[in-house]
Parts: C-alpha cells; structure tokens; sequence
C-alpha cells in the first residue's frame, strides 16, 4: 500500500516538509476556501479535482466543525483585519437543491462563530428577503447583494467590508462586479467562467513532483496525467475524432507506466470539461473507439455544463481507480481547506458506482473522515496525513493559478498564509 510508504515518508522528512511548504506559500496569496478531491489506487495518490468555491460543508466531520471558526478567524483577522465585521455570503442564484442551502447555513453558522455578522445574498436585485428551507428543515434568510454605486448592500443599512464568495461564477456576473470596491474572497477572477482546469493541474503536477522528490518517492505517484483538448465541439465528427486519437496516445502512454511497474491493470482515462464543477461534463473510457462511437445520452452529458453553458474545451485525464471503501461501496476522499489549513474531511461513497467511475453523482453518501484526528496523533493517522498534504499541494497550485490570471489580493493586510 503507497499510503503505507508515503505515510512513513512525511513523518521521516516533517521538518525539510515543512520549511518547503512555507518557501512555497510565502508572499503567495490563497483564496478564503477550497475543497479537493483524491483518488488512492493503492500505487497512486492524486488531486482530480480541485474546487475554489466549494458546497458540501454541511458534509464534514463534525469535530472537524468545531475547530472551524478559529481557523476562519485566523484567516479573516490576518488577512484583513479584525475591523471586517460585516460579510455577505455570495450564493448561487438559481438552485432548488435542499443540499445546498444546508451548505450555506452550516457556513453561515461557522463564520458567524468567528465573531463576525454574516447575511446571504445572490447577486441579482429583488425588494424582499426570501426564505429558503436547508435539507435539516433550517431557514435561510436570503437577501439581494443590490448595488449602491461602487458597494453593496444586504437589506437596508447591511454594507459589508467582505464578501466571501460560494457562488461559483459560471456566469461572469459582469455588470453586477464592476467598479466594486468591496473585495471579494474567493475572487470573481477564479470563477468558472474563465479559470481552466488544465491550469491547476499543469501546477499540481509540478509541485507533487517537488515533493515526491523532497520525500524520496517516485513522481509517478502523486503525478496525474492531464492533457488539454481545445477544439472540442460534440457535434463535429472530425473534433471527435482528434479526440479519440489524443485518448489513444494517453491510453498507451499510461500502459507503458504501469508495464515498467509490473502493473496489469487495464488504464482508462477521464474525458471532463475544462471549465466546470458539480461533477457535469465528465465520462470515463478506455479507447478511443468509445469516443468514436459515444451515443446520444453521452453527447447530451458532454455537450453542455453548469448553467447550461456549452462546453468548448476538455481535458483528457489519467483514470486513477479507487481503492477506498465505506463498507462495501467506491469511495473517495475530499478534503476542506482555508486558506493554507486542512479544517475538514469526508469519504464520498456511492453504492451504484466502481472504481474506475465518478462518485461525484446524484445517489452519493458522505462517511466520516476526520482531518482533525492529526492533531490528536499524526503517527496514527496515516490516511488524514497522506491525504492531508496532497490537499495542501492543490492548494498552493490554486496560489499558482491566482498569479497566472493577475490576481494580486490587494486588499489583503498580507500576502501570505
């Protein structure tokens, strides 16, 4: 089991880990959350995928809940001051999905516990608050983030020194963030209209080989294969094509790494969408004849994505099946983070779904994993630990991204975490 190996591997190098994670975060700065998750195929540990405005929060372990409103605190205080006292929870605007809004209410009640006041908004203009109703029967007040000139405001005499941000912007929401001096954390400038995929991993895969490296193991390990395809269009027969033949060389690539390793099983790749979250615009193959001959219900699934947006760019990536289970179902880690912390952790299972599928489904259970065990006895918790730092990696990518795009934080007290 790598886990096993990696697991022995951190604990022997904590103290060279330690000073190059903080050579890599100094002067970096991080968005206010994030969630990612692994696949563990007991001779890989991966991020595939890594998520900046992250729901699920109501998911998480519930020690591991205690100690989030100190890390919150911490971040807040650091990076802006114990002044910001006002904040508007920017939410996703057209959803019904119960889930959700309990989501939102567990984080409205976390950083309400940080000392600080906290109201929902959706950036769109309405007169009155509205009430929707979380999966646990709880209320949730929601207001309209309405303009007044370069601020917003959530209900009358609400203008907040912050918005921390859990809508995802699929949608630019142009109109409504221009000129607005209230910074907003995670910034629009990370949301899904224009932040890719194949950017987080081209970073992520260079940091995990740094630290594959630090610790004397094998790239190959913590490394996930990603390839960018940018002329997709599902109803073009010659993109397809160009496809299928890119999955082909990355099939046969992958199969050379597990023959040097005496590995038998058979590779797949994930075919996703470049620009995307909920677990849309995501099928599996291993050939590229499935492509060829994909039919009309895996069009339908790869043709459009969140908000209905049409999905013009994928990337090709290396399958990475999961050993891990909850009872007898696939199952998967996620783990939550601020700003450079671990604050929580969950297994995401699903009966009707196998090791070399995406769990990230309707039918999905969430089971207890808890990153808060690591302050207990990191010795004896080698899965919260290895998991635990391939997270951290995801996240100082993130940092990488927000560099890339010009994202310079500026209104933060400090730049780093």
């Amino acid at each position: 089991m790598i886990q096993d190996l990696v697991h022995k591997k951190i604990i022997a190098n904590k103290d060279k880990i330690s000073k190059w994670f903080r050579s890599k975060r100094e002067g970096r700065a991080f968005p206010f959350y994030t969630s990612v998750d692994v696949r563990d195929s007991s001779q890989k540990v991966v991020i595939v995928d890594a998520n900046i405005f992250p729901a699920g929060f109501n998911n998480i372990c519930a020690t591991d809940k205690d100690n989030v409103p100190e890390i919150v605190k911490y971040y807040l205080d650091t990076h802006y001051g114990s002044e910001f006292k006002k904040l508007i929870l920017l939410t996703e605007e057209h959803t019904g999905n119960s889930f959700y809004w309990e989501n939102v209410n567990t984080l409205q009640t976390l950083i309400t516990a940080a000392g600080r006041e906290v109201r929902v908004a959706v950036p769109r203009q309405f007169d009155e608050p509205v009430e929707v109703q979380a999966a646990s029967g709880a209320k949730v007040l929601v207001h309209s983030a309405k303009r007044e000139g370069d601020r917003v405001s959530a209900g009358a005499g609400f203008v907040p020194d912050l918005i921390i941000s859990n809508n995802d912007f699929s949608d630019a929401y142009e109109e409504w963030s221009a000129g607005l001096s209230v910074p907003i954390n995670p910034p629009r400038e990370l949301g899904w209209f224009q932040r890719k995929k194949s950017d987080h991993f081209e970073f992520y895969n260079q940091l995990a080989g740094e630290f594959a490296d630090l610790i004397g193991v094998d790239r190959w390990v913590f490394q996930v294969k990603t390839e960018r395809f940018a002329a997709f269009d599902i109803s073009d027969d010659d993109s397809l094509a160009k496809l299928a033949d890119k999955v082909d060389e990355m099939l046969k690539s992958i199969a050379d790494e597990y023959k040097k390793r005496g590995l038998t099983e058979t590779p797949f790749v994930f075919i996703k969408n470049n620009s995307g979250t909920y677990g849309m615009g995501v099928t599996s193959v291993k050939s590229g004849d499935e492509v060829r001959g994909w039919n009309s219900k895996t069009r339908k699934k790869m043709k459009v994505s969140k908000g209905s947006r049409t999905v013009e760019e994928v990337i090709i990536q290396e399958g990475v099946p999961s050993i891990v289970k909850s009872g007898t179902d696939t199952a998967e880690p996620t783990i939550y983070i601020v700003g450079c912390d671990l604050v929580g952790g969950f297994l995401r299972s699903h009966h009707e779904k196998g090791p070399d599928e995406s769990l990230n489904s309707p039918g999905a259970v969430y089971k207890r994993l808890c990153v808060s065990d690591l302050k207990v006895n990191v010795e004896g918790s080698p899965m919260e630990n290895v998991y635990g730092w391939v997270a951290r990696l995801s996240s100082l990518a993130i940092g990488l991204e927000g560099e890339r795009l010009g994202i310079k934080y500026d209104k933060f007290k400090k730049f780093s975490c």
